[in-house]
C-alpha cells in the first residue's frame, strides 16, 4: 500500500509536546457555584430522596423512643450490649437523629433550588409568543396537506388563515399570526399545563416536607397506660412517656379527661388454624371536654379517637392484676392494678411490684401472669390462651432496700435483685407465690402477706373468671398541627402528577400558500415535547376540520 507524497518518516524521538491548556483556578466562589449545581439538580434531588426512604427503614427495625419507650426498654434489658452501641448511632431515635435530618435538610434546599429556576423559566415562556413557523413543515413529525383550488374555497390566504387562528383558539391553543413573503402562518401551541403540573407536583412535595417538619416542630406525642376504671388528664406529667417538639410550650396541651370505662376483645374460637387470635378491640371511654358534658366514645384498631386538636391511638393492651400487700404488722402496705407486659401471643406476661412502705422490711415482686395457665412438660406454667379462663398469678419476693431514696429513676418494668434477698421462689429454698383471684398467701419470716385482689369472683356454674382481672390499654396520643397542610399538599402534588402524565405538549402550524390562479396550498404539521402518540391523528383532525369550513 502506497503512502501518501508528503509522508515523512520519523528519524527521531518525538518532539515534547507544547504546553497543555491553562485552566483558571476556580476560587472559592467557584467551588460554591459548581456545589450549589450538583445539589440542586434533579439527579441529586432523586438520589437524596431514595436515601430518605433508605434511611427511613431502620426505624422499622428497632423500636423507637417516640412511639415505643416501653420497646426501647425491653430492647435494652434483652440486648445489654448491643443496644448502647445502636444508641449512639442514634437508631432508636431514627427521625430526629443527625444523619436523618441532614439527608432531610439537603433534599428540602435541593427540591427549592430545582424547582425556583424551573418556575421562572416557565413563567417567562407563558409570556413569550409561540415561535416562528418553520420554512419547511415537512419535516417535522406530523404533517399533513391540502390543495383547494379557486372554486372550492371561499377565502383566501388571510382568510383561511385566520380561520385556522380561531379554530385553534377555540380548541385552547395559543396562537400567533406570521407573514413570510407571500406566505401567512399561524404558531400555536398548547400543553403548557403538563409543566405547570410538574412545577405543581414538586412544590407540593417541599411543601409536605415544611409541612412535615413544622408538625413535628410544634407537635407532641406522649403514651399512657389507662386501667379500666381509671381516667387520664391531658396534662404533661400524667404521661408515661413524653416526647414533644423543638417549639413545643405546655399551651398546645388542650385539657381534656378520658375514662376508660371497658375494654373487650374478640378471640376466634371457629377456626383451628387461627385458634386463640384476636380479632376485634374495642375500648369504651367517656371523654369530657372544658364546659361539656361526658360523651361516649370508641376506640379502635386503625380507628383513632379525635380530641381536643389529638389524635387517640390503640397501640396495645394487657391485663392489670390488682395486688394488696399487707406489711408484718397488719397494715396494708400496697394496694394497686399493676401493669403486666405480654411477652407472647397468649398474654404470658410479666410486671414488678415495689412496696417500700413495708414494715420492718421493704418488699419487692416479681411476677408472671398466666390468663389461662397450662402446664410444660418440664413442670413450668405457661398460658396456653389469651383470654381469662383459669388466672394465675406466680410472685418471687424479695426484701431489702429497693434503693428509692436514692434519687436514681428506677425501671417501673424491671426490678434488680442485686442488693436484695430472695425469699420466695428461685433458689430462695421456698416455693414462689402462687395465687388465682380472691387468694391470699402468707409471706415467709411474718414479713406479711399477698393478696390477688378479684374484681369480680367467677360463678359457680361456669367458673368464669372473665371479669376478675381488669385489662389495660396503652394509648400513644399524637398531635400534629399540620395535618391537614400535609393533606392538601398531599392533594395537589396527585393532581400535579396526574397533569404532567396526561396533559400533551404540542405545537402546531397551519400554512396558507396562494397561488397565481387563487388556489391555495394549505400545510400543517405538529411537533410534540415528548412521546405524543396522538399527534398525528390531532393534526390530521385540524386539517380536516379547517379544509371542511373552508370549502364553497
Amino acid at each position: 500500500m502506497s503512502r501518501p507524497f508528503d509522508h515523512v518518516e520519523g528519524s527521531g524521538p518525538p518532539e515534547r509536546p507544547g504546553p497543555g491548556i491553562n485552566q483558571p483556578a476556580l476560587g472559592v466562589t467557584g467551588y460554591l457555584r459548581f456545589f450549589w449545581r450538583q445539589l440542586t439538580s434533579m439527579r441529586t434531588a432523586i438520589l437524596l430522596l431514595l436515601l430518605l426512604a433508605v434511611a427511613a427503614v431502620p426505624g422499622s427495625m428497632w423500636p423507637q423512643r417516640s412511639s415505643d419507650p416501653n420497646g426501647v426498654i425491653q430492647f435494652f434489658d434483652k440486648n445489654p450490649t448491643l443496644a448502647p452501641v445502636l444508641d449512639r448511632l442514634q437508631l432508636f431515635d431514627v427521625y430526629t437523629s443527625v444523619w436523618f435530618s441532614a439527608i432531610y435538610i439537603l433534599l428540602f434546599i435541593s427540591l427549592i433550588g430545582c424547582v425556583l429556576p424551573r418556575t421562572l423559566h416557565h413563567l417567562k415562556a407563558l409570556r413569550a409568543k409561540p415561535p416562528r413557523t418553520p420554512a419547511r413543515l415537512e419535516r417535522l413529525a406530523a404533517f399533513a396537506s391540502k390543495e383547494l383550488d379557486a372554486g372550492d374555497t371561499v377565502a383566501d390566504a388571510a382568510g383561511a388563515i385566520q380561520a385556522a387562528r380561531a379554530q385553534l383558539r377555540s380548541g385552547g391553543y395559543r396562537v400567533a399570526l406570521y407573514e413570510s413573503g407571500k406566505n401567512l402562518s399561524v404558531s400555536a401551541e398548547r400543553g403548557y399545563l403538563r409543566e405547570t403540573g410538574n412545577l405543581v407536583f414538586h412544590t407540593a412535595l417541599i411543601g409536605i416536607l415544611f409541612a412535615v417538619g413544622l408538625g413535628g416542630g410544634f407537635g407532641y406525642t406522649g403514651q399512657k397506660i389507662i386501667i379500666e376504671g381509671q381516667s387520664f388528664v391531658n396534662i404533661k406529667g400524667a404521661y408515661d412517656s413524653f416526647t414533644p417538639g423543638r417549639f413545643f410550650t405546655d399551651a398546645a396541651l388542650q385539657p381534656y379527661r378520658l375514662t376508660l370505662d371497658d375494654f373487650s376483645v374478640k378471640y376466634e374460637e371457629q377456626s383451628i388454624q387461627a385458634y386463640g387470635q384476636p380479632i376485634d378491640y374495642t375500648a369504651k371511654v367517656t371523654t369530657w371536654l372544658p364546659g361539656q358534658k361526658g360523651i361516649d366514645s370508641t376506640i379502635k384498631v386503625n380507628e383513632p379517637l379525635a380530641l381536643g386538636g389529638s389524635e387517640l391511638y390503640l397501640l396495645g393492651n394487657g391485663y392489670a392484676p390488682t395486688i394488696t400487700v399487707r406489711d408484718g404488722k397488719g397494715n396494708i402496705a400496697y394496694t394497686a392494678s399493676v401493669p403486666f407486659l405480654p411477652q407472647d401471643a397468649n398474654l404470658t406476661s410479666t410486671g414488678v411490684v415495689r412496696v417500700p412502705d413495708a414494715l420492718p422490711e421493704q418488699l419487692a415482686f416479681r411476677g408472671f401472669f398466666y390468663p389461662t395457665a397450662g402446664e410444660l412438660s418440664t413442670g413450668a406454667l405457661t398460658s396456653i390462651h389469651p383470654d381469662l379462663r383459669n388466672p394465675v398469678l406466680t410472685l418471687f419476693a424479695y426484701k431489702g432496700d429497693l434503693g428509692l431514696d436514692n434519687g436514681i429513676p428506677q425501671n417501673v418494668y424491671a426490678l434488680d435483685p442485686t442488693d436484695l434477698t430472695q425469699i420466695a421462689g428461685g433458689d430462695s429454698g421456698t416455693p414462689a407465690l402462687e395465687l388465682r383471684p380472691g387468694q391470699t398467701v402468707e409471706l415467709p419470716d411474718d414479713l406479711g402477706s399477698v393478696t390477688f385482689d378479684s374484681a369480680s369472683p367467677p360463678t359457680a356454674a361456669a367458673d368464669d373468671w372473665s371479669q376478675s382481672v381488669p385489662r389495660y390499654i396503652s394509648l400513644d396520643v399524637h398531635r400534629d398541627p399540620a395535618q391537614l397542610w400535609v393533606l392538601l399538599f398531599a392533594c395537589l402534588a396527585t393532581a400535579g402528577l396526574l397533569t404532567s402524565l396526561f396533559v400533551p405538549r404540542r405545537r402546531v402550524w397551519v400554512k396558507a400558500i396562494e397561488g397565481e390562479d387563487g388556489s391555495l396550498r394549505l400545510e400543517y404539521a405538529g411537533l410534540a415535547r415528548g412521546e405524543d402518540p396522538g399527534l398525528d391523528a390531532a393534526v390530521a383532525a385540524i386539517a380536516e376540520r379547517h379544509t371542511e369550513g373552508l370549502k364553497a
